[in-house]
This record gives structure tokens, C-alpha cells and sequence, in this order.
């Protein structure tokens, strides 16, 4: 008798997690850190989110594969995510590359798992998942699973809906009547459309559920070729080329049909959006579901403060406040404040992301910015209103989002930064 859905992906399923990508298009949130270990919703970091997924899941074997800037990610792995049991054979283990093939770095998502062929070889399991550690959701991946072993598949990867204009950021596939993906294009000039909905293509999350031999096969095959050793751009259009099993897993509120919510957190504009969906009065999703929280390390500090001594008083409105902070006669609306913020008396901070240890000056006036950890906005600043002078000292994103590194310098009444 086959074993039940969740027997096999505790007992029979390897994890790989892809968190080495240099994360170029997130910069200057990225120049010290990787990209799933940036800061998400005040208490977070996004890589939380795919391994709260995958524990929730039943996947507690897990390869976390790291590369660029992972000093950060490591710490946060090694404070928040230490409470697998060992005995049980559970386990998160930080994988830098190996160099067990040679003396390359990862040279793409699938040349990152062939590297790390070891672990299947060690662990030998029958399914092998690969998640991507930049991605905002929240999934049973013991659904797509089901799908993979009722389909007897060689791989599934799971898919969204997307707008045409979205999608040619991502590969793009088209199915048959049984699901089967019978063509995939890794981010297309001119992207497939659904039949029947003309706006919309099938887009891939970049998570996948193999079957073990399968996998090394192919990719065996893929490590002897010149290729770009991707699995969107390479290795799954030849897997179909060559008439394998390779099927879609639609990513769908069962009740209404309708794609559930997932943000690939690729460019800053993106980042900052998806942080106010999570503002909304009607998120995309519940943080606060008690079957299914998002995990992460806690720091440990006082609660946040909300004070009111002028007549003006602290408005706070659709906002989320990291503990440790203190507002004092300020207002703060549509914005996220991380640990040990503080915002003086006379500020206005509106749709604004903070991270931890920022401080804001009496009278300073913050809209649409980011703010790294650790930067101290002097008295009567005015940051995110006027592009142009923003455009001179900061980073400023297509859509007009002002980004502030970490740790900067801002001398009051002078145009520029000191790093």
C-alpha cells in the first residue's frame, strides 16, 4: 500500500532551498545581505516564508544552498531556526557551495543542485522539492506533491496566473487538457496566453517537485552540455523536448478558482508593494492564522510606545509597529516600522517601510521611503516628496520609492550622503 501524502514528505522527501542570488535588482537593501535575508513586514525576513511553508508541509529535511553575502542569513537561520529536532532526523543545513564537481561557484538553480548531488546520494530520497528563498506566500506544498505522485511525474512545477505584462518576467508555460506542460519558455519577448483569456499567461513559481532519479539524470545530462545550467531556461524545456512527465500544479484557492497570492520579491518596486498588501484591511493572506504562523527570530525588547504629550497628540493608522519603538506626537499611516524605531515629535512618516534601529527627527516628513537599519533622519528633513532632490542623494525607483542604505550618514541642510 502507498504510503499517506504526508508520510511521504516527511519520510521519503528531500528539500533544496535556493538562497545564493546576489540580488541586483534589490540594491542597496541588498549590499550587505542576500536577498531572502532582507527585512519583510517589520519582524520578518522573506526567506521565513518559504521555511514556515516547508515545516508546516512536513518538510523537515532541508538543504539551505547559500552563496553571496550569507553572513546575515546565517545568523538568522542559526538564532531562528534551530528548533528542528536532530534525533528525529530534522534538519536546516546552511550548504555553501561544495565545490565537489570542481572549482566553480553555483553557476545556476540547477548547477546548484547538481553540486549538492551528494546530498541525494547520502539521503537518497524518492522526491526531491526545490524552492526559491524569495518568494512572499503561503503554500501546502503536500498538495503539489500529491499531484506529482497521482500524475506518476518526472517533475511538477507549480503555477499562477499572471498578466501578459508581468509574465515576461518569468517562464511561461502552456498545459493540455491533463495538465501536462507541453511547452515552457523562461521569460519571453512575446509570452503564450492562456486559450480563452487573452490578458493572462501560466506562469511558473520556480518550485518544483522531482522524482529522484529523474532529477539526476537530467540533471547528469545538463552538467555535460553548454547551457545556461538553469532549470527554466534549460532543463525543464528539455525535459519536455524529449516527451518527459512533466506537469503543471495550479496554485489556486480551491473555493473560488482564482490563483492564490504570490510575490516574487525581484525589484524593489515589487518589494515595496507587497509590503502594502500587507497592509490592507483585507490582506492577501493571514499572518495570524494559528495553524499555519510564520516563523522567524524574535528580538528581544521592550514593547513598542505609543506617546502622547502635545496637544497634536500620536495618530498611528493602518500601520505595523515593531516592538521596542517609541512614537511620540507624531503620525504614522500606511507604513511599517521594525524593531527599536523611533519617530520625534512633529513627523510625518506615510507609506514608508523603517527597518529595525532607524530614527526620525522632530518635523521630518517621510513618504513612499525605505530606510535600512540603523539610520538616524535629522530634525525637518523632507524625504520622498520632491523626486528631484531626492534623485540627487538616494536611490529612486521607477515608481518614485526612495531607498536608503544602512548605516548613512545625513548631514542636515546638505545635498548627499555620507556612507
Amino acid at each position: 500500500m502507498r504510503p499517506s501524502i504526508a508520510t511521504i514528505a516527511e519520510k521519503h522527501t528531500l528539500t533544496f532551498v535556493l538562497s545564493g542570488g546576489q540580488g541586483h535588482r534589490l540594491y542597496p537593501l541588498t549590499r550587505d545581505r542576500a536577498k531572502p535575508a532582507v527585512p519583510f513586514g517589520g519582524i520578518y525576513r522573506i526567506i521565513d516564508f518559504t521555511l514556515s511553508n516547508a515545516i508546516h508541509s512536513g518538510l523537515h529535511r532541508i538543504e539551505l544552498l547559500t552563496q553571496y553575502k550569507s553572513y546575515s542569513l546565517d545568523r538568522h537561520i542559526l538564532r531562528g531556526w534551530n528548533h528542528l529536532n536532530t534525533e528525529l532526523g530534522e534538519y536546516i543545513h546552511l550548504v555553501p557551495p561544495q565545490q565537489r564537481t570542481g572549482e566553480e561557484w553555483y553557476k545556476g538553480t540547477a548547477d546548484a543542485i547538481y553540486q549538492n548531488i551528494y546530498s541525494l546520494e547520502r539521503v537518497k530520497p524518492d522526491y526531491v522539492v526545490i524552492l526559491a528563498g524569495d518568494h512572499i506566500y503561503q503554500m501546502d506544498y503536500r498538495k503539489m506533491i500529491r499531484t506529482h505522485v497521482e500524475n506518476n511525474a518526472e517533475l511538477t512545477v507549480a503555477c499562477v496566473k499572471a498578466p501578459v505584462e508581468r509574465a515576461r518576467e518569468f517562464g511561461v508555460m502552456s498545459i493540455d487538457s491533463e495538465n501536462r506542460i507541453v511547452a515552457f519558455e523562461e521569460k519571453p519577448e512575446d509570452p503564450q496566453t492562456i486559450p480563452g483569456e487573452p490578458g493572462f499567461c501560466l506562469v511558473s513559481m520556480g518550485i518544483y517537485v522531482f522524482s529522484t532519479e529523474a532529477l539526476v539524470r537530467n540533471l547528469v545530462y545538463d552538467a555535460k552540455h553548454d547551457t545556461a545550467h538553469d532549470f527554466g531556461r534549460d532543463v525543464i524545456p528539455d525535459m519536455i523536448e524529449k516527451g518527459g512527465r512533466v506537469f503543471a500544479h495550479s496554485f489556486v484557492d480551491l473555493k473560488t478558482g482564482a490563483s492564490r497570492y504570490w510575490s516574487d520579491i525581484g525589484t524593489l518596486d515589487a518589494y515595496f508593494q507587497t509590503t502594502m498588501d500587507f497592509l490592507r484591511p483585507d490582506p492577501p493572506f493571514d499572518l495570524t492564522r494559528a495553524d499555519w504562523p510564520m516563523l522567524t527570530y524574535h528580538t528581544q525588547t521592550a514593547p513598542a510606545k505609543l506617546l502622547s504629550a502635545g496637544a497634536d497628540g500620536c495618530r498611528v493608522a493602518n500601520s505595523s509597529i515593531g516592538a521596542g519603538s517609541v512614537i511620540t506626537d507624531a503620525r504614522v499611516e500606511n507604513s511599517v516600522l521594525g524593531y527599536r524605531t523611533s519617530v520625534e515629535p512633529g513627523a510625518q512618516v506615510t507609506s514608508s517601510i523603517l527597518f529595525d534601529g532607524v530614527h526620525v527627527g522632530k518635523g521630518t516628513r517621510l513618504r513612499n521611503v525605505i530606510i535600512d537599519k540603523h539610520v538616524t533622519i535629522p530634525d525637518d528633513m523632507t524625504i520622498g516628496l520632491y523626486r528631484d532632490e531626492d534623485q540627487e542623494r538616494f536611490t529612486v525607483t521607477d515608481s518614485g520609492i526612495v531607498v536608503l542604505p544602512k548605516q548613512i550618514t545625513i548631514f542636515k541642510g546638505k545635498r548627499g550622503v555620507r556612507l
